[in-house]
């Protein structure tokens, strides 16, 4: 499966409802599953992202869906990150 990192950002909404994270972050994962792909980690940061969550999903399609579902709870804005591995990043050189 592909990698992805998506930096999140709390919308107004999402800041007035701050104490809902922890069920929001739940739900969430439930959402990815639902859509096909795995919530591998959810993180609350500072500095200029609210949360990073790490995922996984079969390909872009799935995690564009699963990030539209996520910003259609009107909570979140996100940057999605598509991240390599070390096997996937050597089969890229072996093409350059």
């Amino acid at each position: 499966m592909a990698r992805y990192y998506l930096l999140m950002n709390w919308t107004d909404q999402g800041v007035r409802a701050a104490k809902e994270t922890m069920n929001r972050a739940a739900k969430a994962r439930q959402m990815f599953e639902k859509h096909g792909a795995r919530m591998i980690d959810c993180t609350w940061t500072l500095g200029p992202y609210d949360a990073v969550v790490a995922a996984e999903a079969p390909d872009d399609e799935t995690m564009t869906s699963v990030c539209l579902a996520l910003a259609s709870q009107g909570n979140v804005k996100t940057t999605t990150l598509r991240a390599f591995g070390e096997e996937e990043m050597k089969r890229i050189l072996a093409k350059v």
